[in-house]
């Protein structure tokens, strides 16, 4: 057993924690929490490429990182992650209405891109189902990065479709020019009648910086077209609160700080239903009657509110720091802990509580340039316990009978060097991971009735029952994925350049995947995972729990940065033995109201798309850019589809600036989708208008005042997304206009 003791573990963060606090870290030139850059939208200064804080600033990049930022994020940005980033070049959407979003790069979601806090892995419990929230709050990020490449490597197989980098500025690392700067903002929304404010404050004296920042928002359901069958989505509406304190220590040479953040929000879940409850198996048989009386959940209306209250807390420590040693050029540390939790509601019934706890600590050596190569190798420690999984009956006393304890150790290497006009950039990770599930009494599983007798004879009994269906049920799995990536980017001239990837990345199947065995109720399904099918039937595979999902992929990138026209254009194939999905098995409609029998199963499957953008600068102050991008999935040996493959998307923007004056307009066409696996139907496409216009006062002082309105599906058309599970019971936001000021000082 690699798992320490939890007091082990904590003597070792400290240690970690004081040996960087005798020494002051690299500090970044990064704008401070409420500094604002110079508005260049005409050249899309906010879309660039960069390393910025996947890398150092001066490192040069063979792939590039997509950035989301200045104002084109305040602009975007929404209360889940998922539609603040759609609309980007090979971004879609995975929605559960007003309160969880989920991005979908490239035709996956998680946990098939990572998602980083400024370079640190962020814990949730967004990929064990899509109702579930990524608990990161836009309002209050920087910027947001999309990085892919031998870069991406560095945070293991997770990544190969993207890592999205979250910034902030919770960890100062910079003291604010003058001792004092921060941001003010609030905003109203017409469709939802959303109400926010945000404000965040960094100081300092001497070498030290502190900063506070906090947010909050409350929205109604949401406007629908009227050809929905209502105005308002049910059960749509979002709200929350985040805030976060932190300081820093900042020298010449760098800073080392820590920070606590707390984010606690409630959303309703659309669609719901109890029909649905009570759905058990028969071998492979789906019965969805009850047995003798119905429990109260079953029985109760649907008119009340389905909900999520999620609350989660995480503390971390940052360090960035030039030169420790002779031969390192940068050192970088994150330690952090998150304790997560939610809750889900259903009117007054708890119907379930998931839980994730999770330590992880992750160091980084820049060495110095050796033989022309300039690499970093770094070492990642992550010990999680979660919790919740297959139990949808709380209000009946029942609570979570195991926990599933993870251990992952991951050793990382990229090199990087020039070969005159080609660029070579290399990456490999290795990981050591083991799961496995944490036995409680069995009278967690086995709930005696009031004034049973339990006689020693008796509790043998039960006792030996448990450690039999424990031993069947939750066989413990160790993992060991290896991932490498190599590419090379040829620099023609003129601002022209090649890129080649090509990449072996090799992804664990996550908790899900390896242990459902119940109802999801956001999903309409019943689910089994890979190591729990003997438990259903012995007609299926048998259970595996050292499956290893194995993607081979060549990605192109042809681009050119400099000049009026500037684009990037990229296509992308990938060849994924054992890819793991969900397999239909039945579908029954014994409530009215169907309910799929899912199994977590492998088999080889194929990816193919291309995506880009093309900008043209017609004139100072005046861009115009075309946009599009295409995925295409199938299973390689059998008569089906993949689910929930976003559409090809097609679309164009102009953007306008003429002094403090900024606008822009943009459309897009999502297409039909109608290669849909077996147990889904075709999406009908639909066309997205959206429009912005700003205005900036600037006060004196570095000090600005920004009104701004932004309108958002401006055709009131009724779209729905393919990628979602709940498409037809949750469509896309009908027309809203957002009106917002922010003052930045």
């Amino acid at each position: 057993m690699i798992l320490p003791a939890l007091a082990q573990r904590t003597q070792l963060w400290l240690s970690a924690a004081s040996i960087a606090l005798v020494s002051p870290a690299a500090a970044w030139a990064q704008d401070t929490a409420g500094e604002d850059k110079p508005r260049e939208r005409a050249t899309r200064s906010d879309i660039v490429v960069t390393g910025a804080s996947l890398e150092r600033e001066e490192t040069s990049e063979p792939l590039p990182v997509q950035v989301l930022a200045g104002d084109e994020l305040v602009h975007r940005r929404q209360g889940g992650l998922g539609e603040t980033l759609a609309g980007l070049p090979g971004v879609h959407l995975d929605s559960f209405g007003g309160g969880a979003s989920r991005p979908v790069i490239r035709g996956q979601t998680v946990p098939r891109i990572e998602i980083l806090t400024d370079g640190a892995n962020l814990f949730d419990a967004s990929s064990v189902s899509p109702d579930h929230a990524i608990a990161a709050d836009p309002l209050l990020l920087d910027a947001i990065e999309i990085q892919r490449g031998p870069a991406a490597v560095r945070y293991g197989g997770n990544a190969l479709n993207g890592a999205i980098n979250l910034i902030d500025s919770r960890v100062p690392k910079t003291v604010p020019e003058g001792g004092f700067a921060g941001a003010t903002e609030v905003r109203y929304g017409t469709g939802d009648e959303e109400k926010t404010v945000v404000g965040r404050v960094t100081a300092g004296i001497g070498s030290f910086a502190v900063h506070a920042e906090g947010s909050r928002h409350v929205s109604e359901d949401y406007d629908v077209p009227d050809a929905f069958g209502s105005d308002k989505l049910k059960d749509s509406y979002a709200e929350g609160s985040s805030y976060g304190f932190g300081a820093s220590w900042v020298t010449d040479k760098g800073y080392i700080g820590a920070a606590y953040t707390r984010q606690d929000s409630e959303y309703g879940l659309p669609g719901h239903s109890h029909a649905n409850a009570p759905c058990h198996t028969h071998g492979l048989d789906l019965h969805c009657g009850s047995h003798g009386t119905p429990p109260p959940l079953v029985s109760a209306p649907d008119d009340h509110t389905a909900y999520i209250d999620l609350r989660s807390e995480r503390f971390d420590i940052r360090a960035d720091y030039d030169r420790l040693l002779p031969g390192l050029e940068h050192t970088r540390l994150r330690l952090s802990y998150t304790d997560y939790t939610h809750e889900e509601m259903d009117g007054t019934f708890l119907f379930a509580r998931y839980g994730n706890k999770v330590y992880d600590g992750r160091l980084e050596l820049t060495h110095a340039p050796l033989l022309g190569f300039t690499g970093t190798f770094g070492v990642q420690y992550t010990d999680g316990t979660f919790s919740g999984l297959n139990v949808n009956d709380v209000y009946r006393g029942y609570d979570s009978i195991y926990d599933i304890k993870t251990e992952n150790v991951g050793l990382f290497l990229t090199e990087r060097r020039a070969f005159g006009p080609v660029d070579i950039e290399l990456g490999v990770r290795q990981d050591w991971r083991t799961m496995h599930a944490v036995k409680k009494h069995w009278t967690s599983y086995y709930i005696l009735p009031p004034g049973f007798e339990l006689t020693p004879e008796i509790e043998e009994m039960y006792s030996g029952f448990y450690d039999d269906y424990f031993a069947s049920n939750y066989p413990a799995s160790e993992h060991n994925p290896f991932s490498v990536s190599a590419s090379a980017t040829w620099n023609i001239d003129a601002g022209y350049s090649l890129g080649l990837t090509l990449a072996r990345s090799q992804r664990a199947p996550n908790v899900r995947e390896l242990y459902a065995r119940g109802n999801n109720l956001a999903t309409n399904s019943y689910e089994v995972g890979l190591a729990r099918t003997a438990a259903l039937s012995a007609e299926l595979p048998a259970p595996v729990t050292d499956l290893v999902e194995t993607n081979k992929s060549v990605d192109l990138t042809f681009r050119k940065t400099d000049g009026r026209t500037r684009f990037e254009l990229g296509a992308f194939y990938q060849d994924v033995d054992d890819y793991i999905f969900a397999r239909l098995i039945e579908e029954e409609r014994e409530t009215g109201r169907p309910h799929l029998l899912l199994v977590y199963t492998a088999a080889d499957a194929r990816f193919f798309g291309i995506d880009g953008q093309i900008s043209h600068q017609v004139a100072p102050g005046s861009l115009v850019t075309l946009f599009g991008d295409y995925v295409d999935a199938e299973l390689k040996s059998e008569d089906d589809n993949l689910p929930r493959i976003p559409p090809g998307r097609l679309g164009a923007r102009y953007e306008w600036t003429s002094g403090p004056v900024s606008a822009d307009v943009e459309y897009y066409h999502t297409f039909k989708q109608d290669r849909v696996a077996s147990y889904e139907t075709p999406t009908d496409g639909y066309d997205m208008l959206n429009a912005t216009l700003a205005y900036r006062f600037d006060v004196g002082g570095g000090k600005s005042v920004e009104l701004y309105a932004r309108g958002t599906n401006l055709t009131n058309e009724l779209a729905y997304v393919h990628t979602s599970f709940v498409k037809d019971q949750s469509p896309l936001r009908g027309r809203s206009v957002a009106v917002g000021m922010r003052h930045s000082f």
